[in-house]
């Protein structure tokens, strides 16, 4: 949707010069905040483990309703960086959908800022582990396994959402390999695992197989073994206040539509038909 410069007309402006340094200032605008959409656009905010499938189905969606555009944005669903979804709602950005791990958004419905009642769960998604492209495959298969892959590994990645707050608040405990790991560890806040990985900066990493996937440069090694495994829910919601809460609401339907589930499972998530 194109930016509207020209001003209404019960503004009147002295002269053409005048005109232009209005028009200018509000592309100015514009440019500064570019994640933000059009004031007359939906905006809808998705973390890393739905940003494959939110960008491929918001694209889809916006070529069927051209009229009411959706503007996608990204953030973390939690953690301490600006762009975390939890703190861009409290700055009271102009958010009308939130899309992130399901804890996270119950959250932030208790505490009020979503709207009640329109929480939708849209994908499962499992950890899965990964390494620079073209080296050593480690055994996930088992617990043993698994265990001895984080103690080979001379160095290791993972996030700061919901999949690497698991791995460090229990997974590392429950393996008996916490102090090990940790001195050689890092949790990365807001950078996606995988891109990590591709540039050499770790040796192993896991995170979301849904975050993974799109990143080039990186070996899937393989998901968590199903003993392991920590199985999140992905769900959206419209934020509380929004102006746009019909349109919001039809954005989040299309989402969920079992049509959509083609799409959801090539992104590496578990559509919720395949619980």
């Amino acid at each position: 949707m194109p930016i509207v410069t020209s001003l209404p007309n019960h503004f009147r402006i002295a002269d053409r010069s005048a005109a232009r340094v209005a028009a200018t200032a509000v592309a100015s605008l514009a440019l500064l905040l570019p994640g933000l959409g059009h004031a007359s656009d939906l905006v809808a905010v998705t973390s890393g483990g739905t940003a494959e499938a939110a960008k491929q189905l918001t694209s889809l969606y916006n070529k069927e309703h051209p009229s009411a555009p959706v503007t996608l944005t990204f953030g973390p669903s939690m953690g301490k960086t600006e762009n975390a979804i939890p703190a861009r709602l409290a700055r009271q950005e102009p958010i009308d959908v939130v899309i992130m791990v399901g804890g996270a958004l119950d959250q932030l419905m208790a505490s009020g800022k979503l709207e009640p009642g329109s929480k939708v769960v849209l994908a499962n998604s499992k950890i899965a582990c990964a390494v620079p492209a073209g080296r050593p495959h480690p055994d996930l298969r088992t617990t043993a396994a698994v265990r001895q892959a984080f103690l080979d590994a001379p160095s290791i990645a993972w996030s700061d959402s919901a999949s690497g707050e698991y791995i460090q608040g229990e997974l590392l405990a429950r393996l008996g390999i916490e102090a090990e790991v940790k001195k050689k560890g890092k949790q990365i806040p807001a950078t996606p695992v995988g891109e990590v990985l591709a540039k050499g900066e770790a040796a192993f990493g896991c995170q979301q197989h849904s975050e993974l996937q799109p990143v080039h440069g990186i070996d899937i090694v393989a998901e968590l073994p199903d003993e392991l495994q920590r199985v999140t829910p992905y769900a959206a919601a419209i934020v509380k206040g929004s102006a746009h809460r019909a349109a919001a609401k039809a954005y989040i339907q299309y989402l969920a539509a079992p049509a959509s589930g083609k799409v959801i499972k090539a992104t590496g998530l578990t559509p919720l038909s395949e619980k």
